[in-house]
């Protein structure tokens, strides 16, 4: 139940901001890039292993921290060609103007707990 609560509440955090803030939840934008070169740089995947064309983000949180100037916390699955999927929370800074206001940190999920 409280897992439950505190998605939704997530959602609706999401929901209620996400038309004022930055659309920054592409694949092929700052977060999901970042967070591949990270895994790459880890050794936790690589461009042969990963059907790019199923790659999703999903913007989960954003906050104003100034003017014009936004935190985001995404979801990105990473599709392996075996099926597997990586999943991180990414977190970095974004304008009206550029994804990239910040550096991108990467949370790797190394697993799910509950339904």
């Amino acid at each position: 139940m409280r897992s439950f609560v505190i998605a939704f509440l997530l959602a609706l955090v999401a929901g209620s901001s996400v038309a004022k803030t930055p659309s920054c939840s592409g694949p092929d934008n700052w977060a999901a890039a970042m967070a591949h070169v990270h895994l790459k740089n880890a050794n936790l995947l690589n461009n042969e292993s990963v059907d790019f064309s199923k790659t999703k983000v999903a913007l989960l949180a954003s906050e104003k921290i100034s003017k014009d100037l936004y935190r985001q916390i995404h979801l990105v699955t990473f599709v392996e060609k075996s099926g597997g999927k990586i999943e991180v929370i990414t977190s970095n800074e974004a304008s009206s103007e550029e994804c990239s206001m910040s550096a991108v940190q990467v949370f790797v999920i190394s697993g799910k707990l509950g339904g």
